[in-house]
Order: C-alpha cells, then sequence, then structure tokens
C-alpha cells in the first residue's frame, strides 16, 4: 500500500466526536482513527501529526486550571510515545467570548510545507476544514505535486459550526465524510483516547 501521512486539527476532531457523541465526546483511539480513514483510501498510515493547544493557564492558575493541565499533559505524554506520532502544540489565549487556540495552524502550515517538500510521500490526509488551509494547499498540490485528501464533517445545517465554505473543497483532490463509523472502528485500546 502507499504510505501517507495524517495531519489532524484536534480542535475540530473533538468537535466532531461531541457531536456524534450528542454533546460529550466519543472514546475512541485517535492513532486507530488516522489509520482507519487512511485504510479507507488504501493508504498505509505511515505518520500522524496532531495539532492541540495546552489549556489556559491564569498567571496565578486555580486548582481546577491546574488540573486541566495535568490531565492534557499526561494525555500528550501518551500520545508522544505512539511511534509515527508527533504533537505540536500552540498556545490558548483568553478572550472576551472564552478561549482561541494561537499558532496550531501556522504549525500545520509549517509541517505540511516541510513533509511535502520532502516529496517522500505522495497522498496527505488532512483532518480539518479551515479555509486558511486553502492557499497552502493549493501549493503543495501545485509545487510537490502532493495529493491531498480532505476528512472532513458536514451536517448539512446552515449556520451551525459545521457549515463550511465550499472553497476548502477545491483546494483538495479526494473528500472523506467523517461519519460515527469511523469512532466505532477506532476503539482499538486505552493508550490514547480522546
Amino acid at each position: 500500500m502507499e504510505k501517507t501521512i495524517v495531519f489532524i486539527d484536534a480542535g475540530y476532531l473533538d468537535q466532531i466526536s461531541k457531536y456524534f457523541g450528542g454533546g460529550l465526546p466519543l472514546k475512541y483511539d485517535i492513532n486507530q482513527l488516522a489509520i482507519t480513514i487512511a485504510k479507507e483510501s488504501n493508504l498505509w498510515c505511515e505518520e500522524v501529526f496532531y495539532y492541540t493547544a495546552q489549556p489556559y493557564q491564569d498567571p496565578q492558575p486555580s486548582e481546577d486550571q491546574k488540573l486541566r493541565r495535568k490531565r492534557h499533559d499526561n494525555f500528550i505524554n501518551k500520545l508522544e510515545k505512539i511511534p509515527g506520532f508527533t504533537v505540536r502544540q500552540g498556545r490558548c489565549q483568553k478572550t472576551d467570548n472564552g478561549y482561541r487556540q494561537k499558532g496550531v495552524d501556522t504549525l500545520l502550515t509549517m509541517d505540511l510545507t516541510f513533509r511535502c517538500s520532502k516529496k517522500d510521500i505522495k497522498t496527505i490526509i488532512l483532518i480539518a476544514c479551515d479555509t486558511d488551509f486553502v492557499p497552502i494547499l493549493n501549493h503543495i498540490r501545485k509545487e510537490f505535486k502532493t495529493y491531498v485528501i480532505l476528512a472532513y464533517f458536514f451536517d448539512y445545517k446552515r449556520g451551525s459550526k459545521f457549515s463550511m465554505s465550499n472553497h476548502i473543497l477545491t483546494a483538495c483532490d479526494l473528500k472523506i465524510l467523517v461519519n460515527h463509523e469511523h469512532f466505532k472502528k477506532s476503539t482499538k485500546n486505552d493508550t490514547n483516547k480522546s
């Protein structure tokens, strides 16, 4: 089988998981999910890049913030022990409307450019839906002849958090609609469950 790399926007994947979990995140193996989606396209998942941000911490963190950070760090430590699994972390910024991840898209864009420039992988899978990725996807397709598969979710509801611009669909060669079955097939073990 041809090798592939799966790039995962953790925040986006978490939203999909909560949608299928009725508001609560599903328990699944992230690495196995990447493998499952790759196999669907008859590809071998050689590497996974996972993009997230550490939980926000006040200058004087509360006990709850410390606990969330400890859980996050334990989870990331488990992921980093998986061969071929790379975690990239941005930061979390507090805003008037809650929290926002910062730097995550930039890290993903950098890795897309670097990994595709090596030209050892012909096909990549991106689990994301941000139209900010359109320029880099078009670049790697043209410059490095990389075949791009977009794995995304769409709930067909206008104005929902899953409504998306068709613009990103034009920057991909193949689209996979992520469904509940992908998560069901990805419950291999307990070591890296989301």
